[in-house]
């Protein structure tokens, strides 16, 4: 049997209390918001708030032992409240009417059905839901001890892709660390009578620059053009590239890439660099990317951007950026950073030994980042069973295939 939830929940909804009176914020009544959803159980929240500022807003409490699911920003996301809260206006809280409703199997549902939510947002600057909507969508009731017994299953199962994870993802993170303390020793052990360059010293007659200031609406056939998206840590992610009209790519000419340029991003997300393939030649940058030109007779561009990726350089970098909500590094101080040139034979030798260590890590982070995919995709594969009847116990060869 199936009936739509409204009619077997009530709907909480939230509010937020004005930020004019800061001592509605010094309360002991927790608020949560969606960024305090960070667990499948809610345990703590950034603000606590006065019992006036819930009676002054359109916030209410939550009971404790129920659910509540964002239906503005980070549509779906279902969180379990292990303590009586209040709630934001982006957060419904779920309340069974009747107790042939089990909460934990409730909230199981919901993560199974997150999916169907995030695809219904609508909204150009913040997607949201309509409540109508989930209050529409179709829970499955089998008997109160047939849900416990899908919950129990439920919790074996991820109890297992959970450890699975975290197991996955420290060896990931060990993976990561070896790679980057090679780098870094690297050029820690530099032979004595290296040079010491201004990174504009090194770009001979060019100079460092950045790319394309508003790329407009995406175009078809266009001109490929990278952003921080794209320039990760000595790598070039080429999926989701943004492509440009010929005649907007023409305007900055300064920084169309002919292959060999280092690049580096220098706005938002910081700390990506990597070098341009000829694969790249004619393709442009954003603004977000500084384009560093070297003169590939002074020094290798693939020694110039490992050396620019070791910890001693992106303290620096790190040192210098500017803005608070919006953090950027200046072009005139990203050309003051300094880097070691040794001669080319030392840096043919340091290229091919991190190459072949990056190689390794590379391979490494593709397996691991796999099996963190197969984990996921397991995750929803088994609500989906579970609430369509074809899940009878927790699927230990599943996850050994996921692992595999």
């Amino acid at each position: 049997m199936k009936k739509p939830l409204g009619e077997t929940c009530h709907f909480v909804g939230g509010g937020t209390p004005s930020k004019r009176n800061p001592a509605f914020y010094e309360g002991d009544i927790p608020w949560a918001t969606v960024r305090d959803m960070r667990e499948e159980i809610l345990t703590r929240t950034q603000f606590r708030i006065s019992r006036e500022a819930v009676n002054g807003c359109a916030t209410n409490v939550v009971p404790a032992d129920n659910v509540v699911i964002a239906t503005r920003v980070g549509l779906g996301k279902v969180c379990l409240l292990n303590q009586a809260t209040a709630i934001n206006q982006d957060l419904r809280g779920i309340v069974p009417k009747h107790e042939n409703l089990d909460v934990r199997y409730l909230f199981r549902w919901l993560q199974s059905v997150a999916h169907l939510i995030e695809a219904e947002g609508t909204g150009a600057t913040v997607q949201g839901v309509k409540l109508p909507f989930i209050k529409s969508l179709q829970i499955p009731l089998p008997t109160l001890p047939e849900q416990k017994r899908i919950v129990a299953v439920l919790d074996e199962a991820f109890a297992g892709i959970s450890t699975a994870v975290a197991n996955t993802e420290k060896n990931l993170a060990n993976a990561r660390e070896l790679f980057e303390s090679y780098l870094n020793h690297s050029f820690l052990r530099l032979p004595e009578g290296e040079r010491i360059e201004r990174l504009r010293s090194l770009c001979g007659q060019k100079t460092i620059t950045y790319g394309v200031i508003k790329l407009g609406p995406d175009v078809p056939d266009g001109i490929p053009c990278l952003r921080t998206s794209n320039v990760r840590r000595l790598r070039i992610a080429t999926n989701g590239i943004k492509r440009i009209s010929p005649e907007l790519s023409s305007q900055y000419s300064r920084t169309v890439l002919e292959g060999g340029e280092v690049l580096v991003s220098v706005r938002g997300t910081l700390g990506g660099v990597a070098v341009a393939s000829g694969a790249m030649r004619g393709w442009n940058v954003s603004r977000e990317v500084a384009v560093v030109p070297v003169d590939q007779e002074k020094i290798l561009p693939p020694y110039a951007a490992y050396s620019i990726a070791t910890r001693e350089s992106q303290d620096w970098l790190v040192g210098v950026q500017k803005g608070v909500a919006y953090t950027g590094i200046n072009l005139m101080d990203l050309r003051e950073l300094t880097v070691k040139v040794p001669n080319m034979k030392t840096q043919l030798r340091i290229v091919a030994q991190l190459d072949e260590m990056a190689a390794s890590w590379s391979a490494l982070r593709v397996l691991y980042e796999r099996k963190l995919d197969a984990l996921t995709e397991l995750k929803q594969s088994l609500l989906q069973k579970a609430f369509s009847g074809e899940l009878t116990a927790a699927p230990r060869d599943e996850i050994e295939s996921a692992l595999a």
